[in-house]
């Protein structure tokens, strides 16, 4: 799903309305009546009493709107039209003289805000400022913002918390809707994917009202929203006729003394990956686990070591990883350097593989055109350098995609995937489960075998992203945020990989 920023927004607006052609105040009603469905669908008939707070725009033409639709469904209604100037939008001022006529509680607030007294059960709809506010809160509108965060009210955003852009974080005193639920309309919007947002987006949620489908395909974006149709569209089918050979031979460098878990769960979770066949380069000390703990893995131990020593031959390999639970001793970083120097094969580097890289100068630039990394932001950290927040970790992790030539995959929430291109791809899947030990080890194996199975840096690192967090919602819903571990996501694979590939051959 391709997403924008919102002065792009704005303009796929106006060119639904010029194209289909609809009026401006009937795309308005038709976003509004996305907006009572899900609120209905959320609250509706539930005893709960919903008020509105509208601004002077659009964003307060919606919620009145959505008062007029909550007042016919039956539910009790009351609003508060914030407009300072008194001044409002065609549309606003629109659905104002529609709501007058029906009875609905309203108070219009120009000169001062008298804080009212709201029942037990209510929800608060916050409809003052959308996506294309530029400048902080202040006066009348911060009264309010600081009145809906004050109350036990579950509160709904309209498009996005108001005092909240669509692409910047908020600051600590920053005044800004705590919203639990953010109803966004038509696509998703940046900033709600920005972990120091969190508190005022709640959970978010898209719901389409349905904008000119050939405007949002002629409007370039670098932004992705990556969903389950996109990553079915790139599964490719399993021949009746297919064996082993054909989808690959990885191998897999990982492991040290006391770290034969990292290779342990990459292997397993390369293998319920689809790969046709998997060697583990671990050292002796930890054969004899890997061997018992994966048997269905060939393994290349190297012996007298507790650590990888030299550079193994990545010549008969489809794909390489190298990383989980490595170590870095120097040994160890001596044979990292070999091997992505003579690596003729895509390669995934993560883990002590990264932290190897970041700790010597210049090694970053040695890291193979077409290579995947998968840092998480700590080891991003240390590969690029300070940054402010995840916004900037987003932008740096996107020039070093394009300046080597690589995927980067940025661990996190919504993991971010930025390419070659510029392009930057917020995965959908996954849950604070994930959180735990050894997950990333299991992403490691999961897009070792992808590459191996010859898919394209870019599809492996997407399939590999948004599988992995499938597998994590699949045994968080077992197991519960808290008890899940990253042997439940590789015991979780079959089931995520069922969802999304296509029936066999029969």
């Amino acid at each position: 799903m391709k997403f924008f920023r919102t002065e792009q927004i704005r303009h796929i607006d106006a060119t639904t309305i010029e194209r289909e052609p609809i009026a401006s105040i009937d795309l308005m009603e038709r976003a509004a009546a996305r907006l009572h469905s899900a609120i209905m669908n959320h609250f509706g008939q539930q005893g709960y009493t919903f008020a509105l707070f509208a601004g002077p725009g659009n964003n307060g033409g919606d919620a009145l709107a959505v008062a007029r639709m909550l007042h016919a469904s039956g539910e009790a209604v009351a609003v508060w039209l914030v407009a300072p100037t008194g001044r409002l939008s065609a549309d606003c001022r629109c659905n104002l003289e529609r709501l007058k006529p029906m009875g609905i509680p309203t108070n219009e607030c120009n000169d001062e805000f008298a804080a009212p007294s709201l029942p037990a059960r209510c929800v608060i709809i916050d409809g003052l400022f959308g996506s294309g506010l530029n400048k902080p809160l202040d006066g009348l509108f911060a009264q309010v913002v600081d009145f809906i965060n004050s109350t036990p009210a579950t509160v709904v955003a309209i498009d996005i918390p108001s005092g909240l852009p669509g692409e910047a974080v908020i600051t600590p005193d920053s005044k800004v809707v705590n919203a639990d639920i953010t109803l966004t309309l038509q696509f998703p919007k940046l900033s709600l994917m920005m972990p120091e947002n969190e508190k005022a987006v709640g959970h978010w949620q898209v719901l389409d009202i349905s904008l000119d489908a050939t405007a949002i395909a002629e409007c370039d974006t670098p932004y992705r929203y990556t969903t389950a149709s996109d990553i079915k569209a790139l599964v490719r089918p399993r021949s009746r006729f297919s064996h082993k050979g054909n989808y690959g031979r990885a191998l897999l460098v990982a492991g040290s003394l006391g770290m034969a878990g990292a290779s342990i769960l990459a292997a397993r979770a390369a293998l319920r990956s689809g790969t046709g066949l998997l060697t583990v380069c671990t050292p002796w000390v930890n054969n004899a686990m890997v061997q018992c703990a994966v048997p269905e893995a060939m393994t290349l131990p190297y012996h007298g070591e507790a650590h990888l020593c030299s550079a193994p031959d990545t010549a008969p390999y489809s794909a390489i990883a190298i990383g989980p639970g490595l170590g870095t001793d120097e040994a160890t970083a001596k044979a990292l350097l070999e091997t992505m120097e003579q690596c003729k094969a895509p390669l995934v580097l993560d883990a002590d593989a990264l932290n190897i890289i970041s700790s010597h100068e210049g090694w970053i630039e040695k890291i193979p055109a077409g290579s995947i990394i998968t840092p998480h932001p700590g080891e991003f950290a240390r590969l690029a350098g300070k940054h402010t927040g995840r916004m900037e970790q987003i932008a740096q992790a996107t020039a070093m995609a394009t300046r080597l030539g690589i995927v980067v995959v940025l661990k996190g929430a919504y993991t971010v995937v930025c390419t070659p291109d510029g392009q930057q791809h917020f995965n959908s899947s996954g849950n604070p489960g994930m959180a735990t030990g050894g997950s990333g080890d299991v992403l490691t194996g999961i897009t070792l075998a992808l590459l191996a199975q010859g898919y394209p840096p870019t599809e492996a690192a997407l399939m590999a992203v948004y599988i992995h967090g499938l597998a994590g919602d699949v045994a968080a819903t077992e197991h519960g945020y808290t008890a899940t571990t990253a042997g439940d996501i590789v015991n979780a694979l079959p089931s995520a990989w069922k969802t999304l590939e296509a029936p066999h051959a029969r």
